[in-house]
């Protein structure tokens, strides 16, 4: 009986220090990557974005600009094949598509936006509570890539890959369980040049439809 007592007494305490190794190995990684991502107060960058079937052939490229200024300015527009505007001021979401003529306004939800787009906008506070991280080794020094596995087995992706050139992002991976890939490509990057804060705000064109779904308390 005291055999079995010690024996789950040493796993216990092995399970404890195994814990505290991976809480250690996240803050680690975590701190690596918080200073890149600190690093940027504004940003304006071209985007090629892919969408990737799980066999592998490419199912949609898109051109795109974007412009991020913190803490809550976030301008994302499909220049080609499909134009399409999405900004935010951080208080009002407009979506824009002018192939259908017609505006939607939301409230903005920062907590339910996309992770790329919370990221960019730097909110890491909840990253180690809500993803595995882990650092690659580099065959290239100037080379550094962060893989975020998702801790909520209903997560619709399986990985999220940032690769950063130098301090600069370069490439943001995004796999999901579905074996369905997405990959944005950041291109003549512009980092903490002003930008004015009515590029986060849209004026709807007349004669297109609005459509509002904006709550008020």
């Amino acid at each position: 009986m005291a055999s079995h007592r010690t024996f789950a007494l040493l796993s216990g305490i092995s399970s404890f220090f195994l814990s505290c190794a991976l809480v250690s190995a996240q803050d680690s990684v975590l701190a690596q990557l918080e200073p890149l991502l600190a690093d940027i107060d504004t940003l304006t960058a071209d985007v090629v974005q892919l969408i990737i079937e799980s066999d592998g052939g490419v199912l949609e490229e898109s051109e795109i600009r974007m412009k991020i200024k913190r803490p809550d300015g976030f301008y994302w527009e499909t220049v080609a094949p499909f134009p399409e505007l999405i900004v935010t001021d951080g208080k009002t979401l407009w979506n824009y598509q002018p192939d259908l003529e017609q505006v939607v306004i939301e409230d903005w939800d920062t907590e339910s936006s996309e992770l790329a787009a919370r990221l960019l906008n730097g909110d890491t506070e909840n990253l180690a509570q809500e993803y595995e991280l882990s650092i690659r080794d580099q065959s290239e020094e100037d080379t550094t890539e962060f893989d975020l596995y998702p801790l909520d087995a209903d997560s619709v992706n399986r990985l999220i890959t940032l690769t950063f050139l130098s301090s600069d992002l370069n490439m943001i991976y995004v796999e999901s369980v579905n074996g369905q890939k997405t990959v944005w490509r950041f291109l003549a990057q512009e980092k903490n040049q002003a930008i004015a804060d009515d590029v986060f705000v849209f004026e709807p064109p007349d004669g297109i439809e609005v459509i509002q779904n904006t709550y008020t308390q």
